[in-house]
């Protein structure tokens, strides 16, 4: 456990191990929960499918392709629930796809297929 006060700005980190450095690490969705086995029922959204949706998340800048860094303020679930649990959805990308999901943003809906 990390323990911090409300408010607080908690800052993270994400770093991909692998010996290939043509790769790219981008934050995709990062949801908290009272409970950590539940990310279903009561959850609060950071970010969604790129998406900034807590107006205290922002990503920071990272030197190394492989690695994502971002912070939010610390909160709590009603006051009612002493911890909060994160999980968060990264994607690894090849560097300089731009075609990638890494590459694409905030994606508000998917396409549909169109075929039959």
């Amino acid at each position: 456990p990390y323990y911090v006060d409300l408010n607080q700005n908690l800052f993270l980190q994400a770093s991909l191990h692998n010996s290939d450095p043509n790769l790219v690490v981008f934050v995709d969705t990062c949801v908290a929960s009272p409970d950590p086995s539940n990310f279903r029922t009561l959850t609060y959204e950071l970010i969604r499918s790129g998406c900034v949706k807590d107006p205290t998340y922002s990503p920071h800048y990272s030197p190394y392709r492989d690695v994502a860094r971002f912070a939010f303020n610390a909160f709590s679930f009603f006051n009612r629930y002493p911890s909060v649990y994160l999980q968060c959805e990264l994607v690894v990308c090849r560097h300089n796809d731009y075609s990638s999901r890494c590459y694409q943003g905030c994606v508000s809906r998917f396409k549909r297929n169109t075929g039959s």
